[in-house]
């Protein structure tokens, strides 16, 4: 069986990439463009690992509220968010936070870490 990940990334370019490199890695993969498709998604099966994107304005405190919500609702749950080195985050709500922008490698190693 296939380790499935929610993908949540507002950025449509950067969404259909990460889903084609995930994908082609094996993943089963299901993408939401929206803080709000996102916990619609969650709330209908079990995923592996929710995956967020954090970059871009507001987008911070929009991927710690959808953690919060999801960590409420199953605590078990690995949540990782994916960011760039200049985001720094003051929060114990991800399990992870993958540096990896536009560093599909580095991606893949921390999706790994937390898949097994």
């Amino acid at each position: 069986m296939k380790p499935s990940l929610l993908h949540v990334c507002g950025r449509d370019l950067i969404l259909d990439l990460r889903t084609r490199v995930l994908t082609l890695e094996g993943y089963e993969v299901v993408s939401a463009a929206s803080i709000q498709h996102a916990s619609q998604l969650f709330r209908e099966r079990p995923f592996s690992l929710v995956l967020i994107d954090v970059e871009g304005d507001n987008s911070v405190p929009h991927a710690q509220e959808l953690c919060g919500r999801i960590k409420e609702e199953r605590p078990e749950q690995k949540v990782a968010f994916v960011c760039n080195d200049w985001v720094s985050l003051e929060s114990e709500c991800p399990d992870k936070l993958i540096h990896s922008e536009f560093n599909p490698g580095e991606l893949l190693r921390g999706i790994r870490e937390l898949v097994a």
